[in-house]
């Protein structure tokens, strides 16, 4: 995460120098700031803040080569999956399809869109994942009872982060 200071300090450097772009580069991180025109220090819209971290490589790279003269390792065989526990066994779980902030219901004044105990077809809302400020509504894509809530109300998830567990028809 970048240090809050550290982007303030860069805003003003910005605004005292009159600039429309910004861009640091240190370590891992990488921000860039940019303001339409250059109106002054007192004019003009605030800076528009953009912070990335490089990606991971999309693939593992190869193992080493095994020392010369010896016997090769065997291969090693992918992880398997941990297993389910026997309360889960035939549960399907609805996985969140992005990172982002998960919300239970429409609004803080409304129930749930599920409980436990809750009817849902493929096109029900089960919940709604914030991300970068668009609410998106996550449907069941499966006919059940959610049998379990495996997280709380604005809590945040991970992509294919399972939300719910539910017991198909």
């Amino acid at each position: 995460m970048v240090d809050p200071k550290k982007i303030r300090s860069l805003v003003e450097i910005m605004t005292e120098h009159d600039l429309c772009e910004l861009s640091y580069k240190g370590g891992e991180e990488e921000i860039l700031l940019k303001r339409a025109g250059a109106h002054g220090p007192a004019e003009g819209p605030a800076p528009q803040i953009v912070y990335s971290q490089p990606m991971p490589p999309a693939y593992a790279p190869p193992p080493p080569p095994p020392p010369a003269g010896g016997p090769a390792a065997p291969p090693q065989a992918p992880a398997a999956p941990a297993p389910l526990a026997d309360a889960d066994a035939g549960l399907v779980p609805i996985k969140s399809p992005m990172v982002g902030t998960f919300y239970a219901m429409p609004n803080p004044e409304s129930p749930p869109f599920v409980t436990e105990g809750s009817r849902v077809s493929p096109n029900s809302v089960v919940c709604i994942v914030e991300a970068m400020k668009v609410f998106n509504e996550i449907k069941a894509e499966v006919s059940g009872t959610v049998k379990k809530v495996l997280v709380k109300n604005e809590d945040p998830v991970e992509f294919g982060q399972p939300l719910f567990m539910v017991k198909p028809d």
